[in-house]
């Protein structure tokens, strides 16, 4: 037999890591190399253990699974990240796969077969919970990687409209405009509206009137 896919546990919860840790070790192809409670314990054994897959807790505290995961691909590309979340919202869902991971999965699952999840990512595949699998969530190639709504939001911003006046245009809360405003700045790694604009008209993405 070749040799055992090396796996990092990610999560906050002790007791939680215990228990799919006795899950893997059942299985002889997989060894668990390592267990981290949080995001910078993660990324500094990602670096120090190597691991082939790192099963990614989405919510903790401090530096979160999003976060750390951009970290670790940085560092470390060619690693697989599993995101484990007890939610199913397609944003999130998608600011996971956009982060990086190659997999989005319920932690609360009742078949939840973490081992074949695992493999099938070391593989290349990606793996999305059929309770979360969107379309829009695995068009990682869509153009620039927005949605039309954020495309329709971001035309607005360019033109120099408050989120008050863009939810008005869009028949939305202006509470939903800043959270697609924020999630179009975590898409395209821009963090001033200035540098948004900017970057929207020289890649055209917005009409010019």
């Amino acid at each position: 037999m070749g040799a055992k896919l090396r796996v990092l546990l990610v999560d906050d919860h002790a007791l939680v890591r215990h228990g799919f840790r006795r899950i893997l070790e059942d299985d002889p192809e997989i060894e668990v190399v390592g267990e981290a409670s949080n995001g910078e314990e993660a990324v500094r054994l990602a670096t120090k253990e190597k691991p082939a897959v790192i099963v990614m807790d989405c919510a903790m505290p401090g530096m979160n699974g999003l976060e750390a995961t951009r970290k670790i691909l940085e560092e470390r590309p060619e690693a697989a990240i599993l995101m484990l979340s007890m939610h199913s919202e397609d944003t999130l869902v998608r600011q996971a796969l956009e982060a990086g991971a190659r997999g989005y999965i319920l932690k609360n699952a009742m078949e939840l077969d973490l081992a074949n999840a695992i493999k099938r990512v070391a593989k290349g595949e990606k793996v999305l919970d059929p309770q979360v699998a969107r379309p829009a969530a695995l068009k990682g190639e869509r153009e620039s990687g927005l949605t039309p709504r954020e495309l329709d939001v971001l035309q607005r911003i360019v033109a120099g409209k408050s989120n008050k006046e863009i939810a008005a245009d869009l028949n939305l809360s202006a509470n939903t405009v800043s959270v697609h405003r924020a999630n179009i700045m975590d898409a395209l790694g821009i963090h001033k509206t200035a540098e948004l604009v900017v970057y929207a008209i020289r890649n055209g993405l917005v009409n010019l009137p």
